[in-house]
C-alpha cells in the first residue's frame, strides 16, 4: 500500500509517522522549502502542542463542530498526544491553563521528534513540490495525484491520499488555502471561511493614544442586540490599530464571522472586582481627601498612566477642574466609564495574523471516525482543512494530531485486510 500526504505540516507529518510506523509506505508531498514550517512559529517559537486536560474539556475548547469531533478526541486525546512524544524522545513541560510545551522552549524539536520517525521509517519527502490535481476513478475513489517540482510536473499513483495542506492563517509559510480549490473540484462543500485567534481592528482614536497598554484582570463583553455573545474575564492589549492579546482573541474565535456584518457593542470592565457603588465610593473618598487637587493628577491612583487623558474626555469632564469641583453625577460618569469602557470593532485583522482559519472542508463531507470523505473513498480529510476550530492553548494542534490519528488508524486497518 502507498499513501500519498499532501502537506507538511502538523497534521500530514503526523499521520506519515504514524503509518510509517505500521510498516505502510508513504511520500509526503510539501511545497515549503521543509516540514513544519508554521510549527516553526507557533506559540511565538514555543510550540504550545497541546493542552494537558481531558478529553471532555478539549471538546468543550472546540467552537465549530464539536460534536464531530468525538470519535477522534475520544481515539486519541491530550494525554496520548503528550504519551507519544515523550515516548519519542521529547522532553515536554506545562505551563498555566495546562499549555503543553517541549521543556526547551524550541519549536524545532517538536518538528525534529516528527523528522526523526519519518527518517528512520523511511518516508518519502518531495519539498518544493506543488499539488496540481487529484483525480478519481468513475466510482470517485482516489486514482492518483498531478504534482510539479523542481523537474516539472508528474503524476503519483497511490491507494490513499490524505489532505493535510492547512487553512488559509499565516500565508508567509505557504498556507494560501489552495486546497479549498480541490476541495470544491471534487465538489466537496467548503463553508464561509474567515480569520479566527486574530485582533481587532476599532474605530476611536482614542484606542490608538494608548498603544502599547496591557491589561490584566479586565473583563471584555460584547453584544448584539440584547444578546451576549462573548462575556469573559482576561488580558488585552491596546495596538495601533485596535486591541490584541489573550482575551480579544478568544473573542474572535467567538464572534469573528459577525463582524462587519451585524452591529455589536463591545466594552471593557477595567473593574470587575469592584461593584458600581464601591467604586463611586472610592472616586468620592479620594476626591474629598485631595479636594485642590486637579481630576488629571489623582486619576493615575485609578488608571495606567496611558489611560489618564482618556478616562475624562469619555466622562465629558474638564481634566484641569480640581477635585472639589466634581459633581455626584460626574462622578458616576467616571464610574460608567470604568465599568463599561466602550469600543467599536470595525474588522478583524486578516489572515496575516491569524492563528487559524475558521470554516473549511464541511464535516458533513467526511465520516468523524476515519475522517475519509463519503463521496470519495480513499481520500482523508485531517486538520485546519476541516470546519473545526477552537480557542487558544493547544487545542487548535490536539484537532490536528487527533484527525490525523484517525485517518491513519482507518488506512491502517485497510492495509491489514489488503494483506
Amino acid at each position: 500500500m502507498n499513501v500519498i500526504v499532501a502537506g507538511g505540516g502538523a497534521a500530514g507529518m503526523f499521520a506519515a509517522a504514524l503509518l510509517a510506523e505500521k510498516g505502510i509506505s508513504v511520500t509526503i508531498i510539501e511545497h515549503n522549502e521543509k516540514l513544519g514550517k508554521k510549527l516553526y512559529i507557533t506559540g511565538k517559537g514555543r510550540c504550545n502542542f497541546t493542552n494537558a486536560c481531558t478529553t471532555e474539556e478539549f471538546l468543550g475548547q472546540i467552537l465549530s463542530n464539536p460534536k464531530f469531533m468525538f470519535s477522534a478526541a475520544n481515539a486519541f486525546p491530550p494525554s496520548m498526544t503528550m504519551n507519544w512524544f515523550k515516548g519519542h524522545g521529547l522532553s515536554i513541560k506545562t505551563e498555566r491553563g495546562r499549555r503543553v510545551f517541549p521543556a526547551s522552549d524550541r519549536a524545532a524539536d517538536v518538528i525534529d521528534t516528527l523528522n526523526r520517525v519519518l527518517k528512520d521509517h523511511h518516508v518519502r519527502v518531495f519539498l518544493n513540490t506543488e499539488l496540481l490535481g487529484i483525480s478519481t476513478g468513475e466510482d470517485g475513489s482516489f486514482r492518483s495525484v498531478t504534482v510539479k517540482g523542481k523537474n516539472g510536473k508528474k503524476q503519483l499513483n497511490g491507494d490513499s491520499l490524505i489532505l493535510a495542506t492547512g487553512g488559509r492563517s499565516y500565508p508567509s509559510t505557504g498556507s494560501q488555502g489552495d486546497s479549498y480549490r480541490f476541495a470544491r473540484d471534487l465538489h466537496m462543500d467548503v463553508t464561509d471561511l474567515c480569520p479566527s485567534l486574530v485582533p481587532f481592528v476599532c474605530r476611536e482614536e482614542y484606542i490608538r493614544m494608548m498603544q502599547g497598554l496591557s491589561l490584566k484582570n479586565v473583563r471584555l463583553k460584547i453584544t448584539e442586540g440584547k444578546k451576549t455573545i462573548f462575556e469573559e474575564f482576561g488580558e488585552l492589549l491596546f495596538t495601533h490599530f485596535g486591541v490584541s492579546g489573550p482575551l480579544v482573541l478568544s473573542a474572535s474565535a467567538k464572534i469573528g464571522p459577525k463582524v462587519g456584518k451585524a452591529e455589536l457593542k463591545t466594552e471593557i470592565d477595567l473593574k470587575p472586582a469592584v461593584t458600581d457603588e464601591e467604586l463611586s465610593k472610592r472616586f468620592e473618598k479620594t476626591f474629598r481627601e485631595n479636594p485642590k487637587k486637579y481630576l488629571k493628577n489623582i486619576l493615575s491612583e485609578f488608571y495606567p498612566q496611558k489611560m489618564v487623558p482618556v478616562i475624562p474626555q469619555l466622562a465629558g469632564i474638564d481634566p484641569e477642574r480640581t477635585n472639589a469641583s466634581i459633581s455626584g453625577a460626574e462622578r458616576e460618569a467616571l464610574v460608567r466609564v470604568t465599568k463599561h469602557f466602550p469600543l467599536t470593532i470595525t474588522a478583524l485583522r486578516g489572515y496575516n495574523e491569524a492563528i487559524v482559519t475558521k470554516g473549511g472542508i464541511s464535516v458533513k463531507e467526511v465520516s468523524p471516525k476515519t475522517m475519509e470523505s463519503k463521496k470519495h473513498p480513499g481520500i482523508y480529510v485531517t486538520g485546519e482543512m476541516l470546519d473545526l476550530d477552537a480557542y487558544t492553548g493547544g487545542y487548535n494542534l490536539q484537532i490536528a494530531w487527533s484527525t490525523a490519528f484517525a485517518a491513519s488508524e482507518a488506512i491502517a486497518a485497510k492495509y491489514t485486510e489488503i494483506s
